[in-house]
Parts: structure tokens; C-alpha cells; sequence
């Protein structure tokens, strides 16, 4: 005998008044109804509703019962609210992982409009450039420059991640401002030293531009080569050479002039940012609570209609 259901019936025989009454109420056949009653009197040892074929009457434990089943039924239900409740509010703790500079630049000013919107959620923020496992290294999310090449992950795109080649004035008028990318092997090219689990660690030092005439790749060398773009925005403004940096980390120093974009006219391709995640099929409130705020804040942009 399932007890609760059993129960559910009996209240509803007592504030219907009739088996008829509470079955229509339950949808279930009047027999049914009185096989639950009955079942649920044989557990009690004792009758709960004194039935005659004119009317039926609630006995006077029967009464007691009731009201003690209202009571469980009610707490019951509480008990399943209160679940649905916490299972639809972001909370507990979120692990994911970004670029240093898209961490330092874009998500942690950001991230104070996300706490405020979700202080239930907790971010652990592992700011690296090397690529994550997301299953073996137990991240939830990912923010990665470059291909997708795993068909496990969602890849939701973001905009995508310029760079720009930059030097101080100081530097340009004392070694020369270079007119053409071919020009750039006479000049002190200051380069990313990309991590080991990166997908440019293997690649020879080459910028690659856009111009009117099309791609040119050109293979450069300096003195200084660093794994952080912070450290080597730093040596750029120090007048030590040239840069290719994120536009998002050199933007303040273009616009106040501490540092000017060299061949303006070639433009660096753009590299595809995406914010990653495992392809299950139900992801948890605090994963998707995230999603919609990343899209929101750096989604790309809509393709213009043709």
C-alpha cells in the first residue's frame, strides 16, 4: 500500500463527503477510492469513516487522523517547495577557468555586477593561459582563445580576441617606424612565450597580418620574449621594442598616447573567444546562471541580416 497515497484519498473522502466526490477529486474510480480507505483502515486496526448506504460519517479517531494527515501532507509539500526552490537558485560553487588577461581585463571587472546578482554562487577563478581539462582538472566552465577540438564541449562564441602591434614613440623615433610588415625583422619584436598545454607553445615567433595586398606573414625576433601580457605591456611602454598585444590590455595606453599602433593599415587576425562547457543535458542553475552572464556581457555579435 502506498501510505501517502492512501492518506492523500482519505483527506479528500472527509472534505468531499462522499467516495464519489473523492474520486472524481483524485481521478480515480470510486472503487479504487474505497480500496485505498480500506487498505488504510487495516493498517490502522480501526475504522476511520462509519459508511452506510445513505451517508458516511468520520469516526471520532478518524477525525484526529485527519487532521494529523493534513498536517503531513502540508509538510510534505513544503518539503518539495522548498527543494524546487534551492534546485532553481544559483548557489554553491563554480569552478572555471579564463586567459590572464581576459581575467584581469574583462571578467574580474565585471564579476562584482555577477556576485551581486547570484550571492549564493561562489567562483573559483584559476586565471591561466595554459588549456584546461575541464572533466580531468574539475572545471565547470572555460573561457579559451582558439579552436574548440573536442566535440564533449559546448562552445559558445564570444568576441573575438584583437591584437595590436603597439611601441612608444620613443622607441619609433629612435630605431624607425616601420612602413611595410617585411620591415619589422630590422626592429626589436617582443614576443608571448605561450604555456606548454597552449596551442601556439610549439609555433616559431611569426606575426601575421592583413593588409590591402593581402596575408603576409612575417617571422620576427627580440631580445625579450615573456609569458604574461601584463609583463610585456610593461617592457612595450619601457621603449625595449615592438608588441603585439590585446587590444583590451593596451586600449588606455592608445587612447592617452603613451603608446601608438604600429602599421595601422595591417590589420592582426582576430582569434575566436568561446566560453566552454560539458555537453550534458541539463546543466546546473549556478553553471547556467553564469552562461547568461558571460553572453550577455561579452556574447559575440549577431551576425547583421543580409
Amino acid at each position: 500500500m502506498d501510505l501517502l497515497k492512501a492518506m492523500t484519498v482519505f483527506v479528500r473522502v472527509v472534505e468531499t463527503g462522499s467516495l464519489t466526490a473523492a474520486a472524481v477529486a483524485c481521478d480515480l474510480s470510486p472503487t479504487m477510492v474505497g480500496t485505498h480507505l480500506q487498505a488504510l483502515e487495516a493498517r490502522l486496526g480501526t475504522r476511520l469513516i462509519h459508511r452506510t448506504t445513505r451517508k458516511q460519517q468520520v469516526s471520532a479517531f478518524g477525525q484526529t487522523y485527519y487532521e494529523r494527515c493534513v498536517e503531513i501532507l502540508g509538510l510534505i509539500d513544503d518539503s518539495e517547495r522548498l527543494a524546487h526552490d534551492h534546485l532553481a537558485t544559483p548557489r554553491g560553487r563554480l569552478r572555471l577557468t579564463a586567459p590572464v588577461m581576459f581575467t584581469n581585463e574583462c571578467l574580474i571587472p565585471a564579476i562584482a555586477d555577477y556576485c551581486e546578482r547570484y550571492p549564493e554562487v561562489k567562483l573559483d577563478i584559476v586565471a591561466t593561459d595554459a588549456v584546461a581539462d575541464l572533466i580531468n582538472d574539475g572545471f565547470e566552465a572555460a573561457i579559451r582563445i582558439g579552436t574548440l577540438g573536442n566535440p564533449d564541449l559546448v562552445a559558445r562564441p564570444l568576441k573575438p580576441y584583437r591584437l595590436v602591434l603597439c611601441a612608444t614613440r620613443a622607441y619609433l623615433k629612435a630605431h624607425g617606424t616601420p612602413a611595410t610588415p617585411e620591415a619589422l625583422v630590422t626592429h626589436q619584436c617582443l614576443t608571448y612565450a605561450y604555456p606548454p598545454r597552449s596551442e601556439w607553445y610549439a609555433a616559431q615567433p611569426e606575426w601575421v597580418l592583413q593588409g590591402e595586398a593581402g596575408r603576409v606573414a612575417v617571422r620576427v625576433d627580440g631580445r625579450l620574449k615573456i609569458d604574461n601580457s601584463e609583463a610585456l605591456r610593461r617592457a612595450v611602454l619601457r621603449g625595449l621594442g615592438i608588441a603585439m598585444l590585446p587590444e583590451i590590455l593596451v586600449h588606455d595606453d592608445l587612447r592617452a598616447k603613451r603608446l601608438v599602433e604600429v602599421l595601422p593599415d595591417h590589420a592582426a587576425p582576430e582569434r575566436q573567444l568561446n566560453l566552454l562547457y560539458l555537453r550534458e543535458q541539463q546543466t546546473s542553475p549556478k553553471l547556467r546562471s553564469f552562461i547568461e552572464f558571460v553572453l550577455a556581457r561579452f556574447g559575440a555579435e549577431p551576425a547583421p541580416e543580409a
